[in-house]
């Protein structure tokens, strides 16, 4: 594709490069160039390099530049060069890195894949096959790390978590709140999860990629990056177990509303009839149970440890919402009654108005997991059964 075509294309979409430079000085002119071959569009952060980088920007002032006196991070240099893109009047922004490893021939493949998405709220990751490219130990250590968390955290599987190639849409992303903290290589994992949890649809595009030991200069600590990395993972991971699934869970029902979330995101789901009896037994159970206040993380934490069905579960634990406690309290005491052999007088009226629970805790413990054991065992085998039988004939209709 002649290379007019892509800057026009380029200026079209408002698409600018974004470099964050550090101590790059044997391959940052390479790279400016390359870059100048499609847009003079660039944006230059220069986090406080010691080398010769300022000599070398000194030599294209016609280069949007950014100087930060001291070094503070890949993630701080990207934040500033999103801003001043953003205040420039730009929608979209592609990054590489100076070290060499990226090629900027490879622009137009981000170019490309954002024209052809009927999606314009797209982030584009460049894709360096790290499996089979001939690329440094630490830097493939450090990305099979990071995709293994990526896909705990949001269920995303990636196959380049790490790659610094990337087309953002910035002004999308510029309303999301990030960390202050993210300053360093965590900032492109945080870029990601928190684009994704907005509405921001995460695509590859393949790039090529080049590890030279003698010009590349990596700023990567395995340690120190990779600890930062999961420790940020751990908390997307309990984000999303505690807001993020819950939040999507109520806001398609809330959409559908309750027949058509029931028939489109529970009974028609893709799951096996035993997965999804199990999901309505451990929902049957939590919900039932006498973990008031705690329903929803329980249910969904078991969920995602069983690889259960989290949707499901969550439904179906919803059985004691506000309005059916009082039966709940009540069967759960009458269940209690007859397991301990006691013969107390229970009504609905009076547990509505004046229930002392202290006073009957053995009884009302006893009976509600005696109660939410027996429900999620009979519910279930009846789920189970009858999910077999409507996908018997499912097959055979």
């Amino acid at each position: 594709m002649p290379e007019g075509t892509i800057q026009s294309k380029m200026e079209q979409l408002k698409c600018c490069v974004i470099i964050p430079t550090y101590n790059n000085d044997k391959t940052l002119k390479r790279i400016i160039d390359g870059i100048l071959n499609y847009t003079k569009d660039i944006i230059v952060v220069n986090d406080g390099s010691t080398d010769r980088t300022l000599a070398i920007l000194n030599e294209y002032p016609n280069i949007e530049q950014i100087h930060k006196p001291e070094n503070t991070g890949k993630g701080t240099a990207l934040k500033a060069g999103f801003k001043r893109a953003v205040f420039l009047g730009f929608d979209y922004a592609i990054t590489l890195d100076t070290d060499g490893q990226h090629f900027p021939k490879d622009i137009p493949y981000f170019v490309d894949a954002l024209i052809a998405s009927d999606n314009k709220n797209i982030l584009i990751i460049g894709d360096r096959n790290m499996n089979e490219a001939d690329v440094f130990a630490k830097s493939a250590k450090g990305n099979r790390v990071s995709t293994f968390w990526m896909y705990a955290a949001t269920g995303l599987r990636l196959n380049d978590s790490q790659s610094g190639f990337r087309l953002y849409p910035i002004k999308e992303i510029d309303v999301i709140k990030f960390m202050k903290s993210t300053k360093k290589f965590e900032f492109e994992i945080e870029a990601i999860v928190k684009s994704y949890w907005s509405g921001t649809e995460i695509r590859h595009v393949p790039i090529n990629v080049l590890y030279d030991p003698v010009e590349r200069v990596s700023h990567f600590r395995p340690f120190m990056d990779i600890s930062r990395m999961v420790i940020l993972y751990t908390w997307f991971l309990l984000v999303r177990l505690f807001y993020i699934t819950p939040r999507n869970l109520f806001r398609r029902f809330k959409k559908k509303g309750i027949k058509r979330f029931l028939v489109e995101d529970v009974f028609k789901h893709q799951d096996s009839p035993k997965k999804k009896a199990l999901s309505i037994a451990l929902g049957i159970f939590i919900g039932l149970s006498p973990l008031w206040g705690f329903h929803t993380i329980i249910v969904l934490f078991l969920a995602v440890l069983f690889r259960l069905n989290k949707v499901i579960a969550f439904t179906f634990s919803n059985v004691s919402l506000a309005p059916l406690v009082p039966f709940v309290v009540f069967l759960s005491l009458q269940v209690g009654d007859l397991v301990l052999g006691t013969d107390i007088n229970y009504s609905i009226e009076a547990i509505r108005e004046n229930f002392d629970v202290a006073q009957h805790l053995k009884t009302y413990l006893v009976g509600s997991f005696t109660f939410s054991s027996v429900s999620a065992i009979v519910l279930g085998l009846l789920s189970y059964l009858l999910l077999s039988i409507a996908n018997k004939k499912t097959a055979n209709g």
